[in-house]
């Protein structure tokens, strides 16, 4: 890596969300994005890895040791949750007369979630594949003297593909392109090749 590392991070935003779609043919599994949507008024987000250490004892020492990646959890919380979020995302219907239903036998559509941390060098850019969130709750309170806007929150899990594909970042070496480019579309891994076979298809 030759680019400078970021020493700290902080402040969320950029908060986009891309509905996801899946689909089998003859075993292989493939993955399509729609265009990522903005959503404004980010104020937090806090995601817990998920995934349990296994140790195999033999010969009186952990022998064998295996961590598990199964993505990660946690809540977003936003200003206020667009009304196309609840229709693509969580599959509410609205009506001939603008009204947003919410039907108990409607599951809610996976995603990805894209977003930033700001740094000290340059912000961080992230994307979280196959995403499922719950329904926010309903809750405000009194206005009082001054007004405290109220917020709602997503619980959200970010579970692998099954392609294995967890997450991706950018980092202090990322092209310019890929990182101006981050919110037109959903980012996909290129395939890893050697320094050898990179030079090859420089000299072509």
């Amino acid at each position: 890596m030759t680019g400078a590392e970021n020493k700290v991070k902080y402040n969320i935003k950029n908060v986009h969300v891309a509905k996801q779609t899946e689909k089998t043919t003859e075993g292989a599994t493939t993955y399509t994005y729609d265009t990522p949507k903005s959503i404004p008024g980010a104020v937090s987000i806090s995601m817990d890895a998920q995934g349990e250490i296994s140790k195999f004892y033999a010969d009186g020492i952990a022998y064998y040791v295996t961590s598990a990646n199964n993505g990660y959890e946690g809540d977003l919380e936003m200003a206020l949750i667009p009304s196309w979020f609840r229709v693509e995302i969580l599959n509410e219907e609205q009506d001939k007369n603008g009204v947003l239903a919410e039907n108990a036998d409607k599951t809610t559509n996976p995603f990805a979630l894209l977003f930033e941390f700001d740094g000290d060098v340059k912000a961080i850019r992230r994307c979280l594949y196959n995403c499922t969130c719950t329904r926010p709750s309903i809750a405000s309170e009194t206005k009082e003297e001054t007004v405290d806007p109220g917020t709602e929150t997503l619980t959200i899990t970010n579970s692998p593909r099954k392609d294995g594909l967890v997450k991706v970042q950018t980092g202090p070496d990322t092209a310019d392109g890929t990182y101006t480019g981050w919110y037109n579309k959903v980012y996909e891994p290129v395939a890893v090749t050697s320094e050898a076979a990179q030079t090859a298809e420089i000299k072509k």
